[in-house]
């Protein structure tokens, strides 16, 4: 199963943007990884559409949305409009995720769900078969810089077992280069990484981070 490597901006120099960006694409990470708070869902705010629609011009890169937002279904024909190729909306926020899923599908976009750190497998399972992606959140969504939650694995490895190869799991929270093994043995194989992204030499680190994926 291929591996992809998502860096989050959350983690970016934001005076450098653009720079930084550029660097995230000349190291050939396929995906930009987005994240949206609103101090409502989550006890943090980051950024919303004026940005993505901003960034949007100037690269062809995958924006890989994650919404950590209430109601989600307010949004997301707005992100789709923004810019956004996947977009990722949490179990614990959606009102209705089968109208969700089924909107961003009728967009021709890519549907992700993803479960904070003490929700369970089961809450996805229902939708499996819709879906092209599971985040497993590795930390309590809201701030970068957290700790990698090992027992998330075991979650991802049940999400991998029931979905089979067709569908994308990817984790998001604390993954380094020192322990991204961890997630990928468990069946995860997209990477959202930013401090281990954005903290140096951006291309070096995401080379190595390649590396250590086994790519």
């Amino acid at each position: 199963m291929e591996i992809k490597i998502s860096p989050s901006i959350l983690s970016a120099d934001f005076w450098e943007l653009g720079k930084q960006i550029s660097s995230v694409e000349r190291a050939g990470a396929p995906y930009l990884h987005i994240d949206v708070m609103d101090g409502v869902f989550v006890p943090n705010i980051s950024f919303g559409l004026t940005l993505v629609q901003s960034i949007r011009k100037y690269t062809n890169i995958v924006f890989d949305v994650h919404l950590m937002i209430s109601k989600p279904e307010l949004y997301i024909e707005r992100f789709i409009k923004a810019g956004a190729d996947i977009i990722t909306f949490h179990a614990e926020a959606a009102q209705n995720a089968s109208e969700c899923i089924e909107l961003i599908k009728s967009r021709g976009k890519r549907a992700g769900m993803a479960l904070s750190p003490g929700t369970g497998a089961e809450a996805v399972m229902p939708y499996l078969d819709k879906l092209d992606m599971v985040l497993c959140m590795t930390v309590e969504p809201g701030y970068g810089g957290q700790k990698y939650m090992q027992d998330i694995e075991k979650k991802i490895s049940t999400i991998r077992e029931a979905g089979g190869e067709r569908i994308d799991i990817q984790v998001d929270g604390g993954i380094t280069k020192d322990n991204v093994y961890r997630p990928i043995k468990a069946g995860a194989n997209v990477i959202v990484a930013g401090t281990a992204v954005f903290c140096g030499e951006i291309e070096k680190n995401i080379k190595e981070l390649t590396e250590k994926c086994g790519l």
